[in-house]
């Protein structure tokens, strides 16, 4: 769709508020968003979600929109934020998920994306909702950690955009590809007067997290020239998990390492030292589970060593973000030429930087053969020889052949500091759209071509990690530890790790991806013929798309030397070449019980080099009984080509919180359940129960791409109606009096994933699954050593629910106006079928757990307001029901956030200058605690950091 995105006049705009077609309640609002300009100065209106012009009356779907004052009221920063609050949105990836070093590269095939933000409608993934920029695409972000198939939200500068439509439904046949959950279009400024600008700042209530957004943009508008140009600066600081209650112990309410719930790590500051074996005691080696008696010791000796115990298990927990620091700074400009009244030339840029951070503890070094790292990783197979004079044991540890007699050996690295994950990512993004209109005997047609590119590259630095070839010097024959070598002490405890060991061993990660769109576009729309109704509409046009995606880690991550998450380099490519067409066909106007009917249909055929072509159609009815009431239904079929990640993205791991039933430690049923047993001892767990690891802990997770996947297929039903009558409106009654409910059902087949882990462990136990038990593989002493997540088409998802929507403003009256707004959802059934069926899982009213996601059955925002001359207040309740965790019975009550904000914009000043000061959790709710939750033991996708957030915003307009 080209530039202009139109309103008609602010009269109109204010009428489809009254439709239902507004924004959600936390962003009602009384001002209108700035109308961008047309081809032919005619006002006409395009809708998200038609390409056909129209009046936003009369809107075939169900479209949320939001601007600029809409998000002001909510004292975010992040238009993610934003978004993320609707409430048929669920979440996604943004600045309180910190898995990077924590947890590794989720298994969905995009890289761990840090410091970037999402947008998931309907719980279908951030990578079924389709992101576009003024009706085009936009280029998918990345973090120098994969190759992800979203887009970053955190790379629009905020003040560019003018407002955001959100179409709850799916519209594959007029945008393509990823159109399967919906589609959010941000629409920039097109024109401006004068200056604007705005400076922010807010902090939580324990005096971190402090947040600074600033804004300026000027614009010149003459006869046939519109130029707009503006830069943004946020800057938000971090929120410790060390620094709130919830996240002090890896789980809620743990007190202590030693409580029976576990979780903590083996990799100890001062050491373990397993040399159990399923062989039993070996001759000439000491057998046990050791960490040193007195550290610090330079020179440890078996007779130094202890026995390990849970009070040695090193905390984590609180060396975490909660919230991530982040840098934002952006510029970009618009302009606009009118060349006759029929030709516009629109050129469009834009750069933003993100720099951002997230934060690990200090470095777990694991190695032999139980150590887990997977993926052919050196630390699996190494020895630590006789002659290493640190070795207490005072024989080799040997870690590979016939002779492995260890089981292995774990070391928190304090002496190397915390791991940090610096992430620096530059997006550049133009446009250069010709557009203008013609006559056609009575009717104009409109015509558009449309050049775009993107670019976003990123670089990560992580300090902190340990090469595996020169630790493996550094424990072998000392008579090989020359030149820079030092030999290595890994058994004296924190503080004999000197300077130098570590100046050898260490090195700073670096990392890089890329990603790059050119997308060209060329439409054409207009009125065929008259009916009695009124005109059929007609809308067609063509795209031709390029995208390219590169992930290159650290030479020594790609070599499998490092001793973080393993990851190798890839790269692919894909073009394709799509036409569409779309037609209007109005039936019945002005009859009894048919005040309008109309039907309207799409078709679309994309043809992909990686995947083949597909085709899709829509078919939407709409009706007005009467001039109050619209009623409407569609259907419409999706498609989703596999990402350039899913596709072509290599090994790597994703250490996933979760506990193994085949453990005999307390929590698994080795030792209680004799199906388990033997379901276990035949996927290689030691028949004597030897096998005994703690619950609670990190398994690994193998994840890779898969170049055989086909692109997922949808359906989707949508009907509803939306009733605002004229008698309340014409009276003293109401301004302002609506209803929307809209029912929902989408089915996605061949979706792409990796089967749930915990699935395919508990399939493996319970069932003695086969092709479960054949991707959970385990080292001769039972513990896992990588659980198999090649990405795959599974069968299904189904998902349904009700959406509504209630607006409500009185006329202005002596002490003012007052207004109420509401909008919820509520999730009736979403259901997982994989492996041809075999498993399925039902979702709603659950918490998924790590990868951490929420499906609350209910979730509603509401908002009162009221204002009177230059004086507004306005208070938001956000409700999210209680859910039940899948890895057990934990029950997450429910929340009720509360926002408050005051604004005054004196008439002394004309009103160009106000102040607002707000409160966000203004009742200061903690989130829920979660066990299975990835980290500080809540879902930072559906729940707000734990603490009240306050702000003070001065702006300004000329």
């Amino acid at each position: 769709m080209h530039a202009s995105y139109r309103r008609t006049t602010c009269s109109l705009a204010a009428l489809a508020l009254a439709m239902g077609m507004a924004a959600t309640p936390a962003f009602a609002q009384d001002s209108v968003p700035e109308a961008s300009g047309d081809a032919g100065g005619q006002g006409e209106i395009v809708v998200t979600g038609s390409r056909i012009r129209r009046d936003p009356l009369a809107d075939e779907s169900p479209v949320v929109r939001i601007d600029q004052s809409a998000v002001a009221r909510t004292g975010l920063s992040s238009i993610a934020d934003v978004l993320q609050r609707i409430p048929s949105a669920s979440g996604g990836l943004n600045s309180k998920v910190n898995n990077s070093g924590n947890l590794g590269n989720p298994p969905d095939g995009g890289g761990v994306g840090a410091g970037s933000a999402e947008i998931d409608l309907r719980y279908l993934s951030s990578k079924r909702t389709l992101v576009l920029v003024d009706g085009i695409r936009y280029v998918p972000g990345t973090s120098g950690s994969g190759i992800p198939a979203t887009v970053d939200l955190n790379t629009i500068p905020g003040n560019m955009i003018d407002r955001v439509e959100v179409l709850q439904s799916g519209a594959s046949s007029l945008y393509g590809s990823d159109a399967i959950a919906g589609v959010v279009n941000i629409i920039t400024v097109a024109q401006q007067v004068g200056l604007r600008a705005s400076a922010q700042f807010g902090t939580f209530r324990q005096g971190d997290g402090h947040t600074q957004d600033y804004a300026l943009s000027y614009g010149i508008k003459g006869p046939t020239t519109n130029f707009v140009f503006g830069g943004t600066y946020v800057k938000q600081e971090a929120v410790r998990s060390g620094d709130r209650a919830i996240s002090l112990f890896p789980n809620p309410g743990q007190t202590a390492c030693t409580d029976p719930v576990g979780g903590c790590s083996s990799a100890a500051v001062n050491g373990r030292f397993d040399t159990r074996t399923n062989a039993g005691p070996l001759p000439g080696l000491a057998f046990g589970n050791f960490t040193i008696g007195n550290p610090p010791n330079n020179s440890p000796t078996l007779a130094n060593l202890r026995p390990f115990t849970a009070a040695d298990r090193f905390n984590f927990a609180p060396y975490n973000y909660i919230l991530t620091p982040s840098e934002r700074y952006g510029a970009w400009f618009s302009f606009k030429q009118q060349f006759s009244p029929v030709v516009n030339l629109r050129v469009k840029a834009a750069y933003n930087r993100r720099n951002s951070q997230n934060q690990a503890a200090f470095e777990p070094l694991f190695i032999g053969p139980d150590a887990g790292n997977g993926a052919g990783s050196l630390f699996d197979t190494m020895s630590v020889d006789a002659t290493n004079p640190y070795n207490p044991f005072g024989v080799t540890l040997q870690g590979s052949g016939p002779n492995k007699n260890y089981s292995f050996l774990a070391r928190r690295v304090v002496e190397a500091g915390q791991r940090t994950f610096d992430q620096h990512v530059d997006t550049f993004t133009g446009s250069a759209t010709l557009d203008g209109s013609f006559q056609v005997g009575a009717h104009k047609w409109y015509w558009d071509a449309t050049a775009a590119f993107g670019v976003n590259d990123a670089h990560q630095s992580f300090t902190g990690n340990l090469r595996a070839d020169r630790v493996a010097r550094a424990l072998g024959p000392i008579s090989q530890c020359t030149g820079d070598c030092v030999p290595l002490n890994l058994f004296g405890g924190a503080g004999t790790i000197t300077p130098a060991m570590l100046n050898y061993i260490g090195f700073t990660e670096k990392d890089k991806s890329n990603q790059q769109l050119f997308d060209y576009t060329a439409n054409l729309s207009g009125d065929l013929v008259d009916l009695p109704a009124g005109p059929i509409g007609f809308a067609l046009g063509y795209e031709h798309r390029v995208q390219f995606g590169s992930f290159t880690p650290d030479p020594i991550i790609a070599a499998g030397l490092g001793a973080d998450i393993p990851s190798k380099p890839s790269a692919g490519r894909y073009h394709s070449n799509e036409v569409y067409g779309e037609l209007r066909v109005p039936l019945l106007k002005d009859k009894p019980f048919f005040n309008s009917l109309e039907v309207n249909g799409s078709v679309r055929h994309a043809d992909y080099s990686i995947s083949g072509g597909s085709t899709t159609y829509t078919g939407i009815g709409l009706w007005k009984p009467v001039a109050d009431l619209l009623l409407r239904g569609s259907y419409a079929t999706g498609f989703r080509a596999p990402s350039l990640g899913e596709l072509f993205g290599d090994r790597s791991r994703f250490d996933l919180p979760a506990n193994d039933p085949c453990t005999s430690a307390p929590g698994g049923l080795f030792q209680t359940n004799a199906t388990v047993r033997a379901n276990c001892i035949a996927n290689g767990v030691p028949a004597n129960g030897s096998y005994a690891e703690d619950q609670g802990g990190q398994l690994p997770v193998l994840t890779r791409g898969n170049r055989n996947l086909k692109p997922e297929k949808s359906r989707s039903l949508l009907f509803g109606g939306v009733y605002a009558p004229a008698w309340a409106r014409s009276s003293s009654f109401a301004s302002v009096l609506s209803l929307e409910v809209n029912y929902y059902q989408i089915k996605v087949t061949n979706a792409i994933a990796a089967l749930d882990a915990n699935v395919k462990l508990n399939n493996c136990a319970l069932l003695g699954d086969a092709s479960a038990c054949s991707q959970v593989i385990r080292t001769g002493n039972g513990i896992i050593n990588e659980i198999d997540a090649t990405l795959d088409n599974l069968d299904s998802i189904k998902t349904r629910g009700i959406d509504a929507t209630f607006r409500y403003r009185t006329p202005e009256t002596g002490v003012g106006s007052f207004g109420l707004a509401a909008n919820a959802t509520w999730l009736l059934k979403y259901t997982l079928a994989a492996s041809n069926g075999a498993v399925v899982i039902e979702r709603a009213g659950t918490e998924r757990g790590s990868p951490d996601q929420a499906f609350p059955k209910f979730k509603g925002n509401g908002t009162i307001d009221w204002s009177l001359g230059g004086v507004s207040a306005s208070f938001t309740g956000r409700y999210i029901s209680g859910v039940t965790e899948n890895a057990g019975a934990n029950r997450l009550s429910s929340r009720f956030y509360g926002d408050i904000q005051l604004a005054f914009s004196p008439s002394w000043m004309d009103h160009r200058t106000a102040l607002t000061i707000g409160v966000n959790n203004v009742f200061n709710q903690d989130p829920p605690a979660c066990s299975s939750c990835s980290l500080n033991n809540f879902d930072p996708t559906t729940y707000d950091v734990p603490g009240q957030f306050g702000y003070i915003r001065l702006s300004y307009k000329m």
